[in-house]
């Protein structure tokens, strides 16, 4: 059952209360970990269930439950914790979010710096569905980038460059790599560092693969694609964080075959079109669905090759 306000803002204020505490007894040294009911910073790495993984400043790993109406915990939360026997404890308060992913009205991941998109040439990647991701990021004010994997696959390069030249030319971070072929990866790593990152995208695209090839111990479990769909069964069941020996985090999610929009407005639909922006405040209606009304910015924009017709026909598509 939702919480009301009135329980919120309690829930709130004891948290903030507690975090506050924390902080200031922070600069007690770690040493001191095993003193029994003394609260200490950590971040959730995993949870399944009921339960989570929470990683201490020293890197000592706890199993978690957390005390009721404190919310619930994701992947990425920075969390007050307590040791209540060898190995195990409990979450007392979730510190504020800086960035939160959701899909529908699901919390997936808190806590990034950065999106990843991750298509392929098998499955071969859909405009439709690469936009749904860049609506998703834009209303959540995150960045995203698209990473193109198993170009190794690619019969004509030029027609794949051309297929995402618009997405460069309106902002996007594009990358292409084969990590079957060791191709640009080593180059993608080094955007990783000292930074939260999380890949998206469908099952078969090479996201585990990839994880593999940026934290080789890890040796995550890869499906192979099944011949008759092209789309590969889901190996990553929960949304995990794994650390880069060079710095910063992969937060690996489960695959997502589709991806919806059906809890988005039609404006925050438009506003997840970042060229669309600017020109729809220049539309004669305000509430103009830049479809068939008269002296529509976004049409004008379209005929004179200002708009990609692919994006436009994804928009059309998600519209509807």
């Amino acid at each position: 059952m939702p919480l009301t306000r009135k329980q919120k803002w309690r829930i709130d204020k004891v948290q903030s209360e507690k975090i506050a505490r924390a902080d200031k007894a922070s600069i007690k040294a770690e040493s001191e970990l095993n003193v029994k009911d003394k609260e200490y910073s950590g971040k959730v790495i995993t949870r399944y269930g009921q339960r989570q993984l929470v990683e201490a400043k020293n890197g000592e790993i706890f199993q978690c439950v957390s005390r009721q109406n404190i919310g619930f915990s994701v992947a990425g939360d920075e969390v007050l914790f307590q040791k209540t026997k060898q190995g195990e404890a409990i979450v007392t308060a979730i510190y504020p979010r800086r960035t939160e992913l959701q899909r529908k009205d699901k919390l997936i991941a808190a806590n990034i710096d950065q999106l990843w998109l991750v298509v392929a040439i098998e499955p071969h990647y859909e405009f439709d569905l690469i936009d749904r991701y860049l609506i998703m990021a834009e209303n959540s004010n995150l960045p995203i980038g698209i990473v193109i994997n198993k170009i190794e696959l690619s019969k004509n390069k030029s027609q794949l460059n051309d297929d995402f030249e618009h997405y460069r030319n309106i902002g996007y971070d594009v990358h292409t790599m084969s990590v079957k072929s060791d191709l640009n990866v080593i180059s993608f790593k080094e955007k990783l560092v000292n930074k939260s990152h999380i890949f998206l995208g469908q099952s078969g695209v090479g996201k585990s693969s990839l994880i593999n090839a940026l934290i080789p111990d890890l040796e995550l479990e890869v499906n192979q694609i099944s011949i008759k769909s092209k789309l590969g069964k889901h190996t990553t069941t929960n949304t995990t964080i794994y650390h880069i020996p060079s710095g910063g985090d992969l937060i690996d999610s489960p695959g997502v075959r589709e991806f919806q929009l059906d809890n988005l407005s039609e404006e925050q639909i438009v506003r997840g079109f970042r060229e669309f922006k600017a020109l729809s405040d220049q539309c004669r209606f305000r509430n103009c669905k830049h479809i068939n009304e008269p002296d529509c910015a976004i049409k004008m924009a379209l005929e004179n090759g200002e708009i990609n017709s692919n994006r436009y026909e994804s928009y059309l598509n998600i519209l509807a």
